[in-house]
């Protein structure tokens, strides 16, 4: 079966960091773009980054630029997101994705097309204090 499982969520204040880690399982990913998206409470859920399957090419949303950084491990079938100086606005539910076409088509995934983007994780919390 296969399977995103998403972790390293949890609660932290204002101007920390987590790394949030992505472990696909059942078949090798290394040929997948991938990717994170999160849901805030109330919210609808937004693209946040994604990868490349050679891991040349990333996509942030604006919000993140310069704080977050999308990274892979083939070795270890696992996507990371790194995410420094946390705002109270990064609160959310954080989901990873997979895209089986590998590049990166940036649009796909700001729109969330799920014609592509056809695996998703079950979340995992990041709860940011002020």
């Amino acid at each position: 079966q296969v399977q995103l499982v998403e972790s390293g969520g949890e609660l932290v204040q204002t101007g920390g960091s987590l790394r949030l880690s992505c472990a696909a399982s059942g078949r090798p990913f290394g040929n997948y773009a991938m990717g994170w998206f999160r849901q805030a409470p109330g919210k609808e859920r937004e693209f946040v980054a994604a990868i490349s399957w050679s891991g040349e090419s990333t996509y942030y949303l604006d919000s993140v630029k310069g704080r977050f950084t999308i990274s892979r491990d083939y070795a270890k079938n696992t996507i990371y997101l790194q995410m420094n100086s946390l705002k109270v606005e990064d609160t959310a539910v954080y989901y990873c994705a997979a895209d089986k076409r590998g590049a990166l088509f940036s649009s796909s995934w700001s729109a969330q097309d799920h014609r592509y983007l056809e695996l998703w994780g079950q979340g995992t919390l990041v709860t940011v204090s002020s």
